[in-house]
């Protein structure tokens, strides 16, 4: 076959073209300016515009200013980033830590703090790599090859994250002399990288860059200290114990002592918990009210559960009110854009009526708890558990507003102690290669929504992007007005998560939208050795998404 059929998605144009053509060639058919083009959609996978197109497809642009875009854009700075650090610290090296707001840290190998004017040396550096924009490419090793290349680089995290892999050739992405293992795409040439900046921060440096829908806009830059310092214990806990990235989790899985680390994982979680309980039982003369919130997977409802046994440890008596039997009814609930019930919003609770209750209960008299039936999208406000608030009680609600203090506006904040929980993944790809936190929710919630819902893997990634865009209206604008903060995440979950995922993500077909996260995330999961489920902790966070917990849900 000689010649092959192009189907461009954006223009509704078909063009044939030579056997073997480079998408990068094609452009102009989209009908969509070059500098507007991050990516492209082939077949439904998000492939780079320097793909080799070797049979009939249908090709969409995937637009800089898209979610997946936004992630092609931020990989492709974090990839510059390392090449001008091998000019500014030839002698050091640059570790990606978390991201904070719309900004990764970073900080140096060595540990040593970076001097400001060193920073600026590297931001300069970087502007001057996209000053000329130089090409991306991307081509393939043999597997001894990539070994020796990022051993003699020392890019050791990386080549220990190859002792997982057993494929003969390793694809790579390469930039100015520069080789990095490929993870997923990356922008064709460096030219379009024109909104980033570097600011000192703490003992590292943020690299800053455009939100989601901002385009080319870096907005001021909120602190989010509480965040921070959850992600930097944890980024602390890891180096001590010898687990800071994937590679290290799978020489712990391959060697036989994984036992012993999900034990320390473990205790280390609930040795967490136990001091934020111990910081309410300090206060408990004056806190009447723990309110939990978090993102969609992060384990808020068994979190609530075990903070609970914390509690009674000390001699309070917990009592959990599910704000879901607050829901005005599917008749009462607002509607979003697209004209379906918004059950996200604030106004889809009724608010009233639970600040009703609670001032009841705050005057020390008994209440009757409402009954949310989902089935028939209608609550009855008879029926259900009666409390009352004596001496030891204190109430527990979790939902995603908890932190939102218009949820309980008639309360006055000295009573109230806001937790924010979250599965805030501390490990790393390799040194400069990072694991968004989401990714490890969205398994999470494929997990479950699979094991107790019956959906698909397909059903639980189309609706993804919307509960994330409710998370950024909802939750984490509020994160920062939090009492505490919980990191939910275990180091070894993703290895766990990976023996359920993995069947479950190849049942995507090509054919679907869906496919192309389906492959992302198969793609991301080569990465992990397996673990089977049976050496979970049944209280552990991670039993609330696989099955088989101690807790009855």
């Amino acid at each position: 076959m000689n010649t092959i059929q192009i189907n461009f998605i954006n223009s509704k144009k078909t063009v044939t073209c030579p056997y073997g053509t480079k998408a990068s060639s094609l452009v102009e058919h989209f009908d969509i300016p070059a500098r507007e083009i991050a990516g492209v959609r082939v077949n439904n996978e998000i492939r780079p515009l320097g793909t080799t197109l070797l049979m009939n497809a249908a090709l969409e642009a995937v637009l800089v200013d898209s979610p997946d875009g936004v992630m092609i854009y931020r990989r492709t700075l974090s990839f510059v980033l390392a090449i001008a650090a091998r000019s500014v610290y030839p002698d050091d090296g640059v570790y990606v830590g978390h991201s904070l707001g719309n900004s990764y840290y970073y900080t140096l190998l060595s540990g040593e703090k970076p001097k400001e004017s060193d920073v600026e040396k590297l931001m300069n550096e970087m502007r001057n790599l996209v000053k000329q924009d130089l090409p991306i490419t991307f081509n393939y090793l043999s597997y001894e090859e990539a070994v020796e290349l990022f051993k003699k680089n020392n890019q050791t995290d990386t080549a220990l994250l190859l002792e997982q892999r057993s494929t003969p050739r390793i694809k790579v992405n390469e930039c100015n002399g520069y080789m990095d293992i490929y993870v997923q795409p990356l922008l064709d040439h460096t030219g379009l990288l024109d909104a980033f900046e570097l600011m000192p921060y703490k003992d590292g440096f943020l690299l800053r860059f455009p939100g989601i829908g901002r385009k080319k806009t870096i907005d001021p830059f909120v602190d989010e200290p509480q965040i921070f310092n959850v992600y930097s214990d944890y980024k602390q806990w890891g180096k001590i114990v010898g687990v800071r990235v994937v590679g290290e989790l799978n020489s712990k899985i391959s060697s036989r002592t994984f036992r012993q680390y999900i034990r320390i994982a473990e205790a280390h979680q609930a040795r967490k918990l136990a001091e934020i309980a111990s910081r309410i039982v300090e206060k408990r003369d004056t806190i009447k009210m723990i309110l939990i919130a978090g993102p969609s997977s992060s384990g808020k409802t068994t979190s609530a559960k075990r903070l609970e046994i914390e509690l009674m440890v000390s001699g309070l008596k917990p009592i959990a009110v599910s704000l879901d039997d607050y829901y005005r009814g599917t008749a009462e609930t607002p509607k979003d854009e697209k004209g379906e019930p918004d059950y996200e919003c604030l106004e889809a609770l009724d608010v009233p009526f639970l600040n009703e209750q609670l001032q009841v209960l705050y005057r020390g008299e008994e209440i009757t708890l409402p009954v949310y039936e989902f089935k028939t999208g209608s609550r009855k406000n008879s029926g259900g558990k009666k409390i009352r608030l004596e001496k030891d009680n204190i109430l527990i609600l979790e939902g995603i507003h908890g932190l939102n203090d218009a949820l309980t506006y008639s309360i006055g904040r000295s009573t109230k102690f806001k937790i924010y929980v979250s599965a805030l993944t501390q490990l790393n790809l390799d040194d400069h290669n990072r694991i968004p936190t989401s990714d490890n929710r969205l398994l999470r919630r494929m997990v479950r929504d699979s094991q107790f819902r019956g959906m698909e893997a397909s059903g639980t990634i189309k609706m993804w992007p919307k509960v994330q865009a409710g998370e950024r209206k909802h939750i984490f604008p509020f994160q920062n007005s939090a009492d505490a903060a919980f990191n939910s995440a275990l180091d070894y979950e993703l290895s766990v998560l990976k023996y359920y995922a993995d069947p479950l993500l190849r049942a995507v077909k090509p054919g679907m939208i869906e496919y192309a996260e389906a492959v992302r995330l198969l793609s991301f999961l080569e990465n992990f050795t397996p673990l089977p489920p049976q050496y979970v902790p049944g209280t552990s966070i991670l039993r609330e998404f696989i099955g088989d917990s101690e807790f009855k849900y």
